[in-house]
């Protein structure tokens, strides 16, 4: 059994005249096997720590004057510390409880419209599980997949349960059919496998597509127009025409929260 503490700290924001909110966070998460250093804003993860390559990354989009993180990884390396050693107390002081855990939920979309041998992503979205970590496969016409995968940072939810973005790169091909398989412990060995099959409408490659739906609408058009006329004409002729418009766990999750009343 492994027991994963979170630490998260929120830091609220309000404009002088109360107007705006801005809610700050940062979460340092560890485990015998996890550790994961994160912080953002309204929800919105600004940084992160690579701890593998001993960095922090930076995951906001590019801006005119980028936004730098000055101490923030060395910070996160000392916070990680802390976590291990809290860890290490609360198991001793409860005498190893058992661990509360809830199963994922999975969902697979993709992330533009789906054009064949247009590059495209596909993503599968991992909820409401607890504790990290979940383990993320792909696979493509059942063979496992590992290039142009990404699995994103986990993210706290409100419920203190935590989400996730696994993201595959793909080119469409008509026929193929990719899945994606999500491991967790509450699973109890039997994990989740959500299916995507590349649509038969994709088949309609785009340099087809423009020409058939500027035929289909002339033809709407001049329908439009035949029909006009009919009820003009048909108005004109009777003297009555027709006139005719839809997160809850006490040990392994601890919150802080500070009030500010400016920027």
């Amino acid at each position: 059994m492994e027991l994963y503490l979170a630490i998260l700290t929120l830091t609220v924001f309000l404009s002088t005249d109360a107007q705006l909110e801005h809610n700050d966070f940062s979460i340092t998460g560890c485990s015998e096997t996890e550790k994961e250093s994160m912080t953002g804003s309204d929800g919105e993860e600004a940084w992160h720590a690579d701890f593998n390559q001993k960095t922090g990354v930076v995951t906001l989009p590019d801006f005119a004057d980028p936004i730098s993180f000055p101490g923030y990884y060395e910070q996160s390396v000392v916070e990680l510390e802390i976590c291990k050693q809290n860890l290490a107390t609360l198991i001793k002081a409860y005498k190893s409880p058992p661990e509360e855990m809830e199963p994922p939920e999975t969902s697979i979309y993709t992330r533009n419209d789906v054009q064949l041998t247009v590059e495209n992503t596909l993503i599968c979205h991992v909820t409401g599980f607890f504790p990290p970590p979940v383990i993320v496969s792909w696979a493509k016409n059942n063979v496992i997949v590992t290039e142009g995968v990404n699995l994103t940072q986990y993210r706290p939810r409100s419920d203190g349960s935590f989400h996730v973005f696994a993201y595959l790169k793909i080119t469409p091909e008509e026929g193929d059919v990719y899945s994606c398989t999500v491991s967790h412990r509450a699973l109890q060995g039997q994990p989740q496998t959500k299916i995507w099959s590349v649509p038969t409408a994709a088949a309609v490659l785009p340099s087809v597509g423009p020409a058939v739906f500027c035929g289909v609408g002339l033809t709407l058009g001049l329908l439009g127009v035949a029909t006009g006329l009919f009820f003009l004409i048909k108005g004109t002729t009777t003297d009555t025409p027709d006139m005719a418009k839809n997160i809850k766990h006490l040990m392994q999750w601890t919150q802080s929260k500070t009030v500010s009343p400016g920027f």
